[in-house]
């Protein structure tokens, strides 16, 4: 009971007081104890599916444990289970080959050992937050039809200092010995000291693989989504700056008309619609909730990137989680006050409802994914598997600092930017919508909307995948923040095309096909998420496919509401412009 609450503790207190926490100073004395950590066990081809180190039948070394708690909210909901390996290591002092503990090889650890070479288990540790992998054994063909298993039992760590700072850690795993029921199987450890040239500041550059993320496949993407920009913004400027001029010029005398713009109508047109484009949307309450996470949700995207790049968050265990539920938490007035000063515009009454479903609607989906895949992962014992004490965390995070900030924002909102000022007035019966051709249909729009900025981001989520989902650490945040802001412009242009012809086909229901148009791009980053599962993977199993589709489900949802607010906010700058500039009879 009281190290629950020690350890929910330790957790809202590293998620208020601060973003960055570090287990310790990283400087040491000679002969000053150094700690390694046993972290996770799991296979190669899912580096997600973690289990505890000592779950397979490890023994630990003869030094007394010692007590560790989760420092950050990122480590305890990434599954980050250090246990003390109870090898004595000491700063700067060689340790030659000593063996420290046997296990005898029963049915049962015979079987969870060669299960673990089957599938080829990798461990990982950490000296000094600096991580270590290893793999369990090998296997070796005996015949056509068996096999030999073989577990490494020899750990060689090799520790490279800068005067007081450890600055590099490699292992080499030696000794193998043959898995066999009734045989003690023996292991030993040996520490090599040296000292190195590395700076301190650049000792996690060997964890990066600048020949994979700066590919030049990579550039040419980038290059690519640039051009497409500088093509779409050519085209709407296009429509602002030649069609909408015809336009106005149509409507105050006949002129002559091309063939596009004859397709376009002649006795229809944006502006016929003038008295019904500022209606209300369907389902406010929703569709202000959904606009105010995806503010949020942009805002949170921003800054962690920005956050990243400026203090390399990426080196730290669980360190850019953590920042992004601290961001999450203290940016909530931007839910409130861009949901509620809407709901306020389109007429909304119940906005104490509303402003509950904006501040829970996110945190609903992703807690509710969350702990539907932690059954799975209790049940398969998993360390991916959420603490109680960390759900208790989340729960008091959503309710004692979102909704009261949520509250705050939404009282601002509907004071400063409740007030409806349209450029037209409302008609007080709805017009009614003509028949119009297939590919004008709203359905058609969305599904259509989303491909060009799906294709703007396209190279850049098999990157992000390739790191979340298999090993490899991304650290090139300034491209990632170069993609957001090309993602952002392209939704926007592409949007603003589909408005614009959905107006002309005298079709007033802009706002959810707006929304939709540009939130339609996660659906194609779900499907692309089924490919990559299919061919670039080789999970298997429940917990593998749960685990991988319910959060590519949420990375989904969160990204097409994002992307649905950003189509949405540019398509409404641009109606409020076009008919800020009609005169009306």
């Amino acid at each position: 009971m009281w190290r629950g609450i020690l350890r929910l503790s330790c957790v809202l207190s590293a998620v208020f007081l601060t973003v960055k926490a570090d287990e310790h100073t990283h400087t040491y004395t000679t002969k000053e104890e150094v700690v390694l950590w046993m972290n996770t066990v799991g296979p190669y081809h899912n580096r997600q599916e973690t289990y505890g180190f000592f779950s397979l039948p490890f023994c630990r070394g003869p030094k007394k444990d010692i007590s560790h708690y989760h420092e950050t909210l990122g480590e305890a909901l990434q599954g980050t289970e250090l246990e003390f390996s109870g090898l004595d290591i000491d700063f700067a002092t060689n340790v030659p080959q000593t063996k420290y503990c046997e296990v005898e090889l029963t049915e049962d650890s015979h079987k969870a050992f060669v299960y673990a070479v089957k599938n080829h288990y990798w461990y990982q540790m950490y000296i000094d937050d600096l991580p270590i992998w290893g793999i369990v054994g090998e296997s070796e063909e005996a015949s056509e039809k068996v096999s030999d298993y073989y577990i490494w039992t020899h750990k060689k760590l090799d520790i490279g200092y800068n005067l007081n700072q450890i600055v590099d850690v490699n292992l080499t795993s030696e000794t193998k010995v043959k898995l066999e029921k009734g045989v003690k199987v023996p292991f030993s450890y040996e520490v090599n000291w040296k000292k190195s040239s590395v700076n301190f500041k650049k000792r996690f550059d060997k964890y990066l693989d600048p020949n994979f993320f700066n590919h030049r496949i990579h550039w040419f993407s980038i290059f690519n989504s640039f051009m497409m920009v500088i093509f779409l913004v050519g085209l709407v400027s296009m429509i602002l700056m030649r069609t909408l001029r015809k336009d106005y010029a149509r409507y105050s005398k006949d002129d002559d008309l091309d063939d596009m713009e004859r397709d376009l109508g002649d006795e229809y047109g944006w502006k016929q619609v003038h008295g019904d484009v500022f209606r209300p949307a369907s389902h406010p309450m929703v569709f202000s909730a959904l606009i105010g996470s995806g503010y949020h949700l942009a805002t949170v995207a921003l800054a962690v990137i920005v956050l990243t790049l400026w203090g390399h968050l990426y080196t730290d265990r669980g360190s850019i989680l953590s920042t992004s539920i601290f961001v999450y938490a203290a940016s909530a007035p931007v839910n409130g006050y861009f949901g509620g000063g809407l709901y306020s515009r389109m007429g909304g009454k119940v906005w104490i409802k509303q402003m509950l479903l904006s501040a829970f609607l996110l945190p609903f989906l992703v807690c509710g994914t969350a702990f539907f895949i932690n059954f799975i992962a209790i049940y398969y014992h998993a360390s991916r598997a959420i603490p109680f004490g960390t759900m208790v965390a989340v729960t008091c995070i959503c309710l004692f600092v979102i909704l009261p900030l949520t509250l705050v924002g939404t009282i601002v909102g509907r004071a400063l930017a409740g007030q409806p000022n349209f450029p037209c007035r409302v008609n007080a019966v709805p017009r009614p919508i003509p028949e119009k051709k297939w590919f004008m249909e709203p359905a058609v729009i969305v599904m259509l909307g989303g491909v060009l900025p799906f294709g703007s981001i396209f190279i850049e989520m098999y990157f992000i995948f390739t790191s979340f989902w298999a090993y490899k650490i991304y650290y090139v945040f300034g491209f990632m923040l170069l993609v957001f802001f090309i993602l952002a412009v392209v939704t926007i242009c592409v949007t603003i095309v589909c408005t614009y012809f959905l107006l002309n086909a005298e079709d007033y229901r802009w706002q959810w096909t707006s929304f939709l148009a540009a939130a339609s791009t996660a659906l194609y980053v779900y499907f692309y998420s089924f490919y990559y599962f299919l061919f670039k993977t080789k999970m298997y199993g429940l917990f593998q496919t749960t685990f991988y589709f319910g959060y590519m489900a949420l990375f989904s949802i969160a990204l097409g509401i994002m992307c649905g607010t950003l189509g949405y906010v540019g398509t409404s700058t641009f109606v409020r412009k076009i008919y800020s500039t009609v005169k009306i009879d």
